[in-house]
Order: structure tokens, then C-alpha cells, then sequence
């Protein structure tokens, strides 16, 4: 009976949790999550991930570049090359490289990076000097204009010169019809509307040698600029930020990439300077690093370390007076020659000898000795070893300590 009725328990059980089984089942209703994990490894190594991607799939040949030694091997025919990198390191001869190979009829990107210095008269930024192209805060526009009233005519036809027919260097201010005014506009032919672009509206380009052929404008500056640069083309922005990862996508940022590109290969250069090996092992192997470092402060400490067991210190009785004077002795032997010693002593001699005889320093030496002979009592043999001058070259230490003895037992008696 008992094994029946467990039975009995059990087989309640299980249908009572089937039954609650199949009740969850008739009121869940299925739903779809997405969980976003940000950005991948490569799109964070790479800001210009996602423009490569969207060039790749215009069916644009593009390939990376580390440096502008790609120059080199680099066609000018059919290329654009967007140099998207830092070029605070770029030499003059590098410049004037780049600048020929776009001449040869290859096309130039690149972005400005410093700003126009009156007092100098360059910006600092190759490029954009050997252009003669300037650029501006564009916060700071309004007082160069007023500036320029009240300046010298010469110095106000250099800022304003005159633009193309039909266009203008600087965007006029903002009209009532114009929706965006915050953002960039490129103007085409048969178009009605502009193209739109997030470009930053702080900065503003100027082309002093009215060379451009084509710009963008915002509202109250220029934020782009194109011309003829022998057989190839050179175009200038004020930045890359709205062909970054995050902002492509935004506006018509990805369609200006895909029509300055268009009929050609590009090559990208967005990160010249190359990490060092420590920056790497740094970023790759901190863990491996620090052991490495552990490890050699490790083996300079056991080879710096004293061989042999240590000493231990003297008790405080045993250090007599005796123990002190033979010390300061010996200090003063290691610090200071033997001369200076036999010297002092000597002197010290002499010092004595003209407390008991007055003049004796004007004495003639023959005559000192003798004085001191009669003064102390000693024969002239020991005055002599005694106060003889002190040679230059180094004696042993058995006539060293000869000489002091004659030299102490003199002063003793005196």
C-alpha cells in the first residue's frame, strides 16, 4: 500500500506540473530583443570603416596607406588619394611631393589644420600655404571685416579678392528662405536643392589666389574648396569628422564622398604615424610587459646585492676614544695626501717655536733648526728627518710613519 500510494503522489505531481506547463505556454507570447553590442573591434581601430565600405560598394577600388611613401608606387592617372592623416610631421619635401603628384593629374584631399597668422603670413600647415589657401575662425569673421574698414586699401584687397562671376569667396549671411542654415550646401548644375553636409562651422576657408573652381557653404562660411592644380585636382576641407563612422550616414556626407571619388581609385591615408613597439606592447601585452620590468628590477637587485655574510655592528662599548681618533685618522689619510699631513704637523711646529722664540719665521732654516734642537732638546739628525721638506711623489709607509714620529716627538717637546 505504501509503495502504491507514492506512486499515486508522484503521478499527481507530474500532472500537476504539466498541466501549469501547458497554462504558461497558452498566455506566453513570443517577442524579438535586440541587444546592441556597439561597435565591432575594427570599426574601433578604424574611424573610416564604414566610408570604405560604402566606397567598396560603389564599386570603388579603394586600398590603405601607412605613409606617403605609397607616392611612390602610386599612379597619378585615375587616383584620388584622401590624405586624412595628421600632418604636423610632414617635412617641406614631402609637400612639395605630394603637390607634384597631384600636378601629374591625380586628385588631392586633404584637410586643413591650422589657421591663417597675420603678423607671420602663414598658417604653418605646408600644404595649405604652398596653396595660399587660408583659413579662419569663422566665429572671428565679423572682426576682420571690420577690420578691414578701417585699414589701408592695400591690405583690404588682399582679403577681398574678387571671386568668380556669378559666385562669392564668403557665403552671404543667413536669408529667410534658407532651412538649414547650420549646415554646408554644394550647388550642381540642373539641380534644384543643394546637397546637404554636417561639415563644422567654425572654420572658414579663403582662397587668396582666386583659384577655386568649386566650394560648399554654410550659412556664414566656406567649408570647401576645389581647383586645378596642373593636370590633376587639389580640394580643400575644413574637416573629416562628417565621413567618420558616426556621421556618414548622416545628411548627403556619403554621397559628397562618392562624388568627389567618382571615376576613380582612392587610396586612404587616415593614420600615418605608427605606433612604437613599447606604445604596442603597451596596448597588447601590458601583463607581459610588467613581468618583463619585475624581471630586470628583479636581476639588477640580485646582482647589486653584497656577497658574503653581513657584518654585524660593533657594540656601543667598544667604540673607545682610541677607536674614534683611528678612524678620523684614516679618513683623513684616504681624503688628503701624506704631504698635507707632514705639512700640518710641521706647521704646527712652527707655530710653537714662535710662541718661545720670537722671529723665528725670519730666521734662515740652518738657524730654525738650531733653535729647535736647543728647544727641544733633540740632535740635529732627528730635526732633520723631522722637518725636511715633503716630496711630491708618494713614500711608503714605513718612512711615512717614520717622519710623523720624528714630527711628533719634536712637537711633543716643545
Amino acid at each position: 500500500m505504501k509503495r502504491r500510494t507514492l506512486a499515486l503522489v508522484i503521478g499527481l505531481l507530474v500532472a500537476l506540473l504539466v498541466l501549469f506547463g501547458s497554462y504558461l505556454l497558452s498566455i506566453a507570447e513570443p517577442y524579438e530583443e535586440e541587444v546592441k553590442h556597439g561597435p565591432s573591434p575594427e570599426a574601433r581601430a578604424n574611424r573610416f570603416l564604414a566610408a570604405e565600405r560604402f566606397l567598396e560598394g560603389q564599386q570603388r577600388k579603394v586600398s590603405r596607406a601607412s605613409g606617403l611613401e605609397v607616392l611612390d608606387t602610386l599612379p597619378s592617372k585615375g587616383q584620388t588619394l584622401l590624405l586624412l592623416a595628421d600632418r604636423d610631421r610632414m617635412t617641406p619635401r614631402q609637400a612639395e611631393r605630394v603637390l607634384a603628384w597631384a600636378e601629374q593629374g591625380g586628385h588631392l584631399l586633404f584637410v586643413a589644420e591650422a589657421f591663417w597668422d597675420e603678423d607671420d603670413g602663414k598658417s604653418g600647415d605646408l600644404l595649405l600655404d604652398l596653396l595660399d589657401i587660408r583659413q579662419y575662425d569663422a566665429n572671428d569673421l565679423e572682426t576682420l571685416e571690420e577690420e578691414e574698414r578701417s585699414a589701408p586699401e592695400e591690405r583690404t584687397q588682399r582679403w577681398r579678392k574678387p571671386a568668380p562671376q556669378g559666385t562669392a569667396q564668403r557665403a552671404p549671411t543667413v536669408a529667410s528662405g534658407d532651412r538649414h542654415p547650420e549646415l554646408t550646401k554644394l550647388y550642381l548644375e540642373n539641380e534644384d536643392e543643394p546637397a546637404y553636409f554636417g561639415f563644422d562651422t567654425d572654420y572658414h576657408l579663403y582662397d587668396a589666389q582666386n583659384r577655386a573652381h568649386a566650394w560648399a557653404n554654410s550659412a556664414q562660411a566656406t567649408h570647401m574648396l576645389q581647383l586645378y592644380h596642373g593636370k590633376g585636382v587639389i580640394t580643400v576641407v575644413t574637416d573629416h569628422w562628417l565621413w567618420q563612422n558616426r556621421h556618414i550616414g548622416k545628411h548627403d556626407n556619403a554621397w559628397l564622398l562618392w562624388y568627389l571619388t567618382q571615376d576613380s581609385d582612392v587610396t586612404l591615408l587616415h593614420h600615418a604615424e605608427r605606433d612604437d613597439l613599447f606604445s604596442l606592447l603597451l596596448k597588447h601585452f601590458p601583463q607581459a610587459l610588467v613581468a618583463a620590468l619585475l624581471l630586470i628590477a628583479l636581476l639588477l637587485w640580485r646582482r647589486g646585492s653584497r656577497q658574503g655574510p653581513l657584518l654585524l655592528p660593533a657594540r656601543p662599548a667598544r667604540r673607545q676614544l682610541e677607536e674614534h681618533l683611528r678612524g678620523s685618522a684614516d679618513f683623513l689619510l684616504r681624503r688628503t695626501s701624506q704631504q698635507r699631513l707632514i705639512q700640518a704637523l710641521q706647521a704646527d711646529i712652527q707655530r710653537r717655536a714662535r710662541r718661545r722664540h720670537p722671529g723665528f719665521e725670519r730666521l734662515p732654516v740652518a738657524e730654525q733648526w738650531q733653535i729647535l734642537g736647543r728647544l727641544s732638546r733633540q740632535s740635529p739628525s732627528n730635526i732633520g728627518q723631522a722637518m725636511r721638506p715633503a716630496g711630491k711623489d708618494r713614500v711608503s709607509a714605513a718612512q711615512f710613519t717614520r717622519q710623523v714620529a720624528y714630527l711628533q716627538n719634536l712637537r711633543n717637546a716643545l
